[in-house]
This record gives structure tokens, sequence and C-alpha cells, in this order.
């Protein structure tokens, strides 16, 4: 049997960021650089730059993707108890959306805003029922569905040019292109790990693909080629992996298999989200 390739980022360069969260699932950087992140009983969390988590805001349910929007001023978070959320710096929240159009909203995932404010959203649907698909929502909460049918729609990302949406279709182990503007998909790669999950860009235009099956992370070049970029034999460092975060030359990960969020320094940036510009 050939050995396993080794990874570009050894496990042992990996830290523990910070530590006591409700099993997190995503996670996102204000412009101040503070760490939010969500718990699986509704939870929102800060966590300061020195490290220090506090419990914001608790609405419930299940928290998954988090966005800041572009001004900076609300983070927007997916929880299919009670569809899109917004929440206010002060841990106000309320309700965003439930529907797009007169499609109710099953299980939303994970979204993306691009530099106008539009917001990309995936609906997971159920598991290997190949009803998921991904919406866009006005900043009045109006929706609509742009791309589907798909697989269990999970982790998106936006290309620099906001041409192109990157999106996981975990339970064929995809991931996939869309043209958001007509709907097209194609499969941009096969075989991305198992149950890949998030998603996340870094400047030189290569996807990030954190696989919550196999504890580990590829790396997919611009020009399709993969790499094993790191992996957790032991699942500690890297536990179920969902989402993840660049800042400042550091990867950050959400570990949903475990209470932590982990970082390395892998001496390259991600590319700059809306509420980052």
């Amino acid at each position: 049997m050939a050995p396993e390739p080794a990874p570009e980022i050894p496990i042992d360069r990996f830290e523990i960021y910070a530590n006591g969260l409700d099993h997190p699932e995503c996670l996102a950087f204000d412009r101040a650089g503070f760490l939010w992140a969500g718990g699986e009983v509704g939870q929102v969390y800060r966590i300061s730059p020195d490290r220090r988590v506090e419990t914001i805001a608790d609405m419930g349910g299940f928290c998954g993707g988090l966005a800041w929007t572009p001004d900076d001023a609300e983070l927007h978070v997916c929880n299919p108890q009670h569809g899109i959320v917004r929440v206010k710096r002060s841990g106000q929240w309320s309700v965003f959306a439930s529907h797009a159009g007169a499609h109710r909203l099953v299980c939303p995932n994970y979204g993306v805003f691009n530099r106008r404010g539009d917001f990309y959203v995936t609906d997971s649907g159920a598991w290997n029922k190949h009803d998921g698909c991904v919406m866009k929502f006005s900043p009045d909460g109006s929706g609509e569905i742009v791309a589907g049918p798909f697989g269990y729609a999970n982790g998106l990302a936006l290309s620099a040019d906001e041409q192109r949406l990157f999106m996981v279709e975990s339970d064929t182990d995809r991931v996939l292109e869309i043209d958001p503007a007509s709907g097209r998909s194609t499969t941009y790669v096969e075989g991305a790990g198992r149950f890949p999950d998030g998603l996340a860009l870094d400047r030189a235009g290569a996807l990030y693909v954190s696989c919550y099956a196999s504890d580990e992370i590829h790396r997919i070049g611009p020009l399709g080629e993969r790499t094993l970029f790191a992996y957790d034999r032991w699942a500690i460092m890297l536990s179920r992996p969902t989402n993840i975060a660049f800042r400042e030359g550091y990867i950050y990960v959400a570990n949903l298999g475990r209470r932590s969020i982990t970082r390395a320094q892998v001496g390259c940036a991600g590319q700059p989200l809306a509420n980052e510009l």
C-alpha cells in the first residue's frame, strides 16, 4: 500500500486559539479582529484578540454559517430553527429571512456577501434527497433561488471578481462552480475528501476545503490541482473541521468534533471578504 502523502502544513504547527465553545460550526472575523463563532444550541460567541471568549447571544437552534454585512454592522447567522438571523453587536437578534420567495428554508447552512450587499446562502435540503439550492437575498430580506437542485449544499466562496461561486456538495464529495447570474453549475473538483464542508479562498485564488469526515483540509489550485494541506490522524487539532477563515497569515479552523477553534501560521493571506474591503 502506498504511503499517505505528507500534508503541506504539519499538524504540530497548529495550536488551540480558543477553547470552551459548544462545538463551533462556523467562524467569521470582524474588522477590529474579533473572531465570532456559533454554538450547537444557538450561542453566538465573540473572541477578543487576547482570546477571551464571551457569549453575546443565545437564540436556540443550531448556529451554522456566519457572515458580516459589508459595512461590518450586523452578523448574519444560518440557523435552521429560525432561518437566517441577523445579530447586532449588542447581542440583539431578529429573523432576517425564513423564505426565499415561495421556498421555505429547510436547512440554511452557509452564506457569503458580495460587495453590493447581496447575500448568497446555501439551503442544504435533506441528506441524500438532492433538494439543496443556492439563494440570493437583498438587504431588505427578499430572496430567490438562483441555482439548484443540488445534493447537500454546504460551504460557499465567492471569487474576487464576484463572477463565480464555489459550493460544496457534501453528499457527493464534490465542489461545484456556479455562475450566479445564470445559475449554471459545473463540477470544479471531484473527490474533495470525505464529507467536504467549508470553503475559503486565498489571495492567489487557491481554494481550501475543510473535510468533516476525514479531519483534513485540501488546497485546490487555480488550475484545479489538489494537494493535502493539513491532516490530523488523531482528530485533536483538526476534529471534524467544518469551516475556516484567514487572518494575518494564520488559518483558523472551527472544530465541530471538539470545543475549540485552532489555528496555524501558514504564510498566506485570505481573499478579503466583503466586510474586510
